[in-house]
């Protein structure tokens, strides 16, 4: 600990927080536009700022993202219209921007941050295989005792993530992400809507399934409630109602 943590005459140096959203995609199930979800990068984006933690946005690719339209609470479906901290981030102009212009992850300097948050949404099912500098980036982080967090259908970067050993990071950690009990629920829904054959499944492969056959410890609250898990500095989020959650957990452990 250096004198600037402990003399009470200077401030401390702020944490730093950088939180990851995916680029605009196309599903390789539906052909539909996929992107990243609003309430993953917006609740903890506000519990980090309560705190008085620096937060920057990136990407994989960088540049302009697109969210998918459920997430957003002005969606004509009334999916998310009582999402009021997304509505309150997409209602200030400062903010909304910070998605018109995010920054590649290869930019991301790992000694600047303290913690690394991995938002959701339906992109990482289909683009974060391909996110080589992502993993690399969070592995880095993670093996420098940083704490790392991924959310809902974010947690899909743990499929392919492996340290400098080799290993991949998830073997043998308890971890929570979407659960099979929400992609039932998610596929059900799409079918009896029409919008997709009956079997037709909207994810390519499923986090609960995936993460347990690699060797984590796999655990979930029951669906759609609000939950997250830590295991020494990887913290997991299990889906959209748990972006406080995570958020919570990554204050908790690195303090204030």
């Amino acid at each position: 600990m250096s004198l600037l943590d402990t003399n009470p005459s200077r401030p401390t140096r702020r944490k730093r927080v950088a939180i990851v959203i995916a680029n605009p995609t196309t599903s390789t199930t539906t052909g539909w536009p996929v992107g990243f979800w609003w309430s993953e990068l917006t609740h903890p984006y506000l519990a980090f700022q309560e705190v008085g933690y620096e937060v920057e946005i990136f990407s994989p690719d960088g540049g302009a993202c697109a969210a998918d339209a459920l997430s957003d609470p002005r969606d004509p479906s009334g999916y998310s219209a009582t999402d009021l901290v997304s509505l309150g981030f997409l209602s200030t102009p400062s903010l909304a921007a910070l998605v018109e212009s995010t920054q590649p992850v290869a930019r991301l300097d790992a000694a600047r941050f303290d913690a690394l948050v991995v938002a959701g949404g339906q992109a990482p099912m289909f683009s974060f295989e391909g996110a080589r500098t992502l993993q690399a980036k969070f592995a880095e982080l993670y093996e420098a005792g940083a704490v790392v967090a991924a959310l809902c259908h974010g947690v899909a970067l743990l499929r392919y993530t492996r340290l400098s050993t080799g290993e991949l990071l998830v073997k043998g950690k308890t971890v929570t992400g979407f659960a099979n009990a929400e992609e039932d629920f998610a596929d059900d829904a799409v079918w009896s809507m029409g919008a997709l054959p009956r079997g037709t499944h909207l994810m390519p492969f499923r986090i609960e399934d995936e993460l347990r056959r690699l060797g984590a410890n796999f655990v979930q609250a029951g669906r759609f409630r609000a939950f997250a898990v830590r295991d020494g500095n990887l913290i997991t989020g299990q889906q959209n109602f748990s972006g406080g959650e995570t958020a919570r957990l990554v204050i908790e452990t690195l303090g204030r």
